[in-house]
């Protein structure tokens, strides 16, 4: 892999790297985690550190307790560099989990590591019993957005806020499961 503007460029000419998706029990996969959410949305958005302290607290009530039958966290992978990552967690009812935190690194966008990400979650919410997933987000993140919106998930509510140094609009959004196995959106696989 080569270096361009400290990032590692994953893609080489003429090549399309192989996306794996595994979940998130390496030893750094945490720490990476919150880390590349700082960098990635202070350089993308100019978000400041109480994004990375958000996603600290997330990470770290998941490492603290999660139970390993009902929530998980997942890494996607190109050529054995981390380069995604997501994580569902129980909701406040037993039939609701929340997916968390997926992000997808500049060099890795446009891969189909998102969607493998959001739809490896999926599936496993569906094995878990849960009969619906919502999540929070912002919309300024457009492409997070298509894939939650490939997936079925549908705008519930959105309100304008101020977070992370800048006026945003969070968005919540929903999907009800269907019992089964779903196919992924086209292009994520």
């Amino acid at each position: 892999m080569s270096e361009q503007h400290g990032e590692a460029v994953i893609a080489r000419p003429g090549d399309r790297p192989r996306i794996t998706v595994r979940r998130a029990d390496r030893p750094g996969d945490l720490g990476w985690t919150v880390m590349v959410h700082g960098e990635v949305y202070a350089r993308q958005f100019g978000w400041n550190t109480d994004f990375e302290a958000l996603v600290a607290g997330i990470v770290a009530a998941y490492a603290a307790g999660h139970d390993p039958d009902r929530e998980a966290g997942w890494i996607a992978e190109a050529e054995g560099e981390r380069v995604g990552c997501v994580f569902l967690v129980a909701g406040d009812t037993p039939e609701v989990a929340r997916l968390r935190i997926l992000l997808v690194t500049e060099a890795a966008r446009g891969l189909g590591a998102g969607g493998r990400l959001v739809g490896t979650c999926l599936e496993f919410a569906r094995e878990a019993g849960y009969r619906r997933v919502t999540l929070w987000t912002n919309d300024v993140l457009e492409s997070a957005r298509r894939i939650y919106q490939g997936y079925g998930f549908t705008l519930a509510d959105e309100e304008p806020h101020h977070s992370f140094g800048r006026d945003l609009v969070g968005q919540n959004w929903t999907l009800d499961l269907a019992p089964g196995p779903r196919t992924a959106p086209p292009g994520t696989r």
